[in-house]
């Protein structure tokens, strides 16, 4: 997802995985499959779950439990985002190769939030090439 974010930690434009929280009475699965058919417009079948990672954000006391899924997708869609998705963070859904999607990561190493995606969302990336396709 393309993300263009005014916040405590500044603005910017990058990208971030798909995702966000899990609903009351929902398990990790459900809210896997329904953040991405949201956001994405995708029905996917899980293959596995790749890791987790914490996030304490010193800055507005938020801690964050994320859990990334490896994902066939199954069907294309409409997404379903939510107003503040649209209005506040101008979500706007990016379809990238692994070497683009890195390279796009690359150019976040200037941002305040550099530290947080390459401790998350980059290692992620390389978790998945090694689980892909074991290097």
């Amino acid at each position: 997802m393309r993300v263009n974010r005014d916040d405590d930690f500044g603005k910017a434009t990058l990208i971030e995985t798909a995702g966000g929280g899990v609903e009351p009475r929902e398990d990790l699965e459900t809210a896997i499959k329904r953040e991405l058919k949201e956001e994405l417009g995708v029905e996917v079948k899980i293959l596995r779950k790749i890791c987790i990672v914490s996030d304490y954000y010193n800055f507005i006391h938020r801690h964050n439990i994320n859990h990334y899924f490896l994902c066939k997708i199954e069907s294309f869609g409409n997404t379903n985002m939510t107003n503040e998705e649209i209005n506040d963070f101008h979500l706007s859904t990016l379809k990238l190769s692994y070497d683009e999607a890195l390279a796009e990561y690359e150019k976040c190493r200037v941002l305040r939030l550099r530290r947080f995606i390459e401790n998350s969302e980059v290692l992620l990336f390389k978790r998945i090439d090694e689980s892909v396709y074991g290097v």
